[in-house]
């Protein structure tokens, strides 16, 4: 299977690349997804046999002040990648994200939950998924949630850096999730974009977050244990965080319908932190 993706040096990016290195691989300097037209022209230029759109705008609370910027990047890239995708009659996977969803209940959220987005970032990944299904080609949206591994700007890093640093950490106690290794992220889109070639009814949108659900104060927890460090975790309520963006309280997803589609189990975060750990010690 001939793959292009779009993103290089992001998380999923990296992992793919890890895991499909025969892939070819665009990051801005070649397709800057604030050019959504320029996107188009690569996948007309390159003819693969399938996409993945791992390049996005990320920075949740930046996006509260450039929502228009996060819009184009999260929103137009994605749809115009979708026509042109359309027009050749090839499988396009797009990564979406939890914060579609509102964050309201203690129930996993099913891929088919009215979306009802919070902020400017939820939005704008919103506008991506409408755009993409509006362009009638074969697809799959895959949302996911609090993604971490050992590249780029994430959780688990942040709390390794600063729990060194530190005797106590106040983390979030009153938000719950799936945290998602970025290289089961990159699994499950290579295969779902395969499966698409083979059968083009398969696509849909789909739920991806790791097991077992947890709050950002017992994941914070788990890293310090597992890195060795004696950093303190103190709880501490979403309200005393405040934060531009507004996070969504519920972040749990129902992962059901990708397992019993693509059989892609939910990821034990536990043991992708172990490696992800044990992966940052060992660089210089």
């Amino acid at each position: 299977m001939t793959l292009l993706v779009f993103g290089k040096g992001g998380q999923v990016s990296n992992e793919l690349a890890r895991q499909v290195p025969q892939a070819r691989f665009l990051g801005r300097d070649e397709a800057d997804l604030s050019q959504p037209e320029t996107c188009a022209d690569w996948i007309a230029r390159l003819a693969p046999q399938a996409v993945i759109n791992a390049a996005a705008f990320t920075e949740v609370d930046r996006a509260e002040s450039e929502e228009a910027l996060a819009t184009r990047i999260n929103g137009a890239a994605p749809a115009a990648m979708a026509r042109a995708c359309a027009a050749l009659g090839v499988p396009m996977v797009q990564i979406s994200t939890d914060y579609v969803f509102d964050g309201s209940g203690t129930a996993p959220v099913s891929s088919d939950h009215p979306p009802a987005p919070l902020g400017a970032y939820g939005r704008s990944k919103l506008a991506g998924e409408k755009g993409v299904r509006a362009a009638g080609g074969v697809h799959a949206i895959l949302r996911t949630s609090w993604v971490f591994s050992a590249h780029g700007a994430n959780f688990v890093r942040t709390m390794l850096r600063l729990g060194a640093e530190r005797d106590s950490l106040r983390v979030v106690a009153d938000q719950t999730g799936g945290p998602t290794p970025a290289s089961a992220i990159a699994a499950a889109c290579v295969r779902i974009a395969a499966a698409l070639r083979a059968d083009p009814a398969r696509g849909g949108t789909y739920h991806l977050s790791g097991q077992p659900d947890t709050t950002w104060a017992d994941f914070a927890r788990a890293i310090m244990a597992e890195a060795g460090l004696s950093c303190r975790i103190e709880d501490t309520p979403t309200s005393a965080w405040p934060t531009p963006a507004q996070r969504p309280l519920n972040s749990r997803l129902d992962c059901a319908s990708l397992k019993a589609e693509f059989g892609i189990s939910r990821p034990d975060w536990q043991a992708a932190l172990a490696g992800v750990v044990k992966d940052l010690k060992g660089k210089p």
